[in-house]
């Protein structure tokens, strides 16, 4: 049969009674004749109480020293989820056995809090595999070529079980978390939202790079880069349900188009509140300036997104851009502690209470004036837009944070995303 891979968020890892049923749901893969390896993230609130605890400890250590002792511990999280799954397993008469991400090895480079992988060593894997077992591999976490542990960064377990999955060219990659599938948007926010049976690898890959939290970006990089078959579905249906329904349910994110996608010019709204924007002003206007603010930015790992540089004033110009608001204040000390003073700008400020909310759609390849209709609907409702970033299928706004809720509601009624469509993708 095939071999396939299961990823479990932290949810449906987040009890022992929990556990207990993730691995009745393996055993059922299992004993229906496929391979199995499983990525379990940590226990439901156990990253985030590691991480608190160093806080208590450390509160405004930010260098390397400090970040590889954050991975050590961090780390630690899925380790213990993922032996209790092999126990459970083990108590269903499985044979299973459970790996860190450095006994594989997943082989990563150093950025410690956000490591990229390198490479994994799928051996031991396919041995175990060969054997008859259920492999479990922790999610989220490496080593580097000097033998210390790193993590991906937050929902880094997506990112692991997909490049296991291409690691090992897994049959599938199914991603069980605590949402049945991918949404038009977040139900939270907006009630009327539907859940797409399809989605296109496109229109994933922006809806999570613009906020959507159902899958971490990389994890769908990855897919994308070595076809990865993926479905998003529920952890929380019952165990037993029959094998066939229960593998295809969800969303499933496909790399073919058709004709279906016309249906609609906008598939989702996808919007992110972790979103911080920094100006600096009166930059001097002259070649490679944008090179030295945002190569020092680079250099200390910081990710950028939404960049603005406004039209020269004297031979002077504003700068602006747009980094997670973990890396806010990191970013603010950098800018201003060594480049402004190299620069010779007049200082930098920012805000961190600013979200960015965006519309996807394939639709919007061959529609005009669907940018347009944002900034209406936008205007109507009285909000200002700070920022625009812009794609082939997708349009982001920076807007004020108290602005973000009331934004997605009007959007995802403007574009019909409110009625009943069978399949907007694939």
């Amino acid at each position: 049969m095939a071999l396939i891979v299961h990823k479990y968020g932290g949810t449906s890892m987040g009890s022992t009674e929990r556990i207990r049923n993730v691995a009745r749901r393996v055993a059922k893969w299992h004993r229906a004749g496929h391979q199995l390896v499983v990525v379990p993230s940590a226990m439901s609130g156990e990253t985030n109480r590691l991480l608190g605890l160093a806080k208590e400890l450390a509160p405004a250590q930010t260098d390397d020293a400090c970040e590889r002792e954050l991975d050590m511990l961090a780390a630690t999280g899925e380790q213990v989820s993922s032996a209790l799954l092999a126990m459970a397993l083990q108590a269903e008469g499985l044979s299973a056995v459970s790996y860190a991400g450095w006994q594989v090895p997943i082989k990563t480079n150093s950025a410690y809090t956000k490591a990229r992988i390198e490479s994994i060593d799928d051996q031991r894997l396919r041995a175990d595999l060969a054997a008859g077992k259920v492999v479990i591999v922790t999610g989220f976490q490496g080593v580097d070529g000097n033998g210390h542990i790193t993590t991906l960064g937050r929902g880094g377990s997506d990112t692991s079980a997909v490049a296991v999955a291409a690691a090992l060219k897994a049959s599938e990659c199914l991603i069980y978390t605590d949402v049945d599938g991918v949404y038009t948007t977040d139900p939270r926010v907006v009630a009327q939202a539907r859940r797409l049976e399809r989605v296109s690898f496109e229109e994933m890959l922006e809806m999570a790079s613009m906020g959507s939290k159902v899958l971490q970006i990389r994890s769908v990089e990855f897919a994308g880069k070595y076809r990865v078959p993926l479905r998003v579905l529920s952890s929380f249906t019952p165990w037993d349900i029959d094998l066939n329904t229960e593998a295809s349910s969800g969303t499933l994110i496909t790399f073919e188009e058709n004709e279906t996608m016309e249906q609609a010019v906008v598939s989702g709204i996808a919007f992110n509140r972790d979103e911080a924007k920094i100006s600096v002003l009166g930059v001097p206007d002259r070649p490679g300036i944008a090179y030295q603010i945002l190569g020092a930015v680079a250099q200390a790992h910081i990710e950028v997104d939404v960049i603005i540089q406004n039209i020269s004033k004297e031979g002077k110009t504003d700068f602006s851009f747009t980094v997670h608001r973990n890396d806010f204040q990191k970013t603010l000390h950098l800018l201003k502690t060594q480049v402004l003073p190299a620069l010779g700008a007049a200082d930098v400020v920012g805000d961190a209470r600013i979200c960015k909310v965006s519309i996807v759609g394939i639709g919007m390849r061959s529609h005009v004036g669907v940018a347009s209709r944002m900034f209406k609907c936008l205007s109507e409702e009285g909000i200002n837009i700070q920022m625009i970033s812009t794609s082939e299928i997708k349009t982001s706004v920076v807007i004020d944070e108290k602005y973000m809720e009331l934004a997605v509601r009007s959007l995802h009624r403007e574009f019909d995303l409110d009625q009943t469509v069978d399949t907007i993708s694939g």
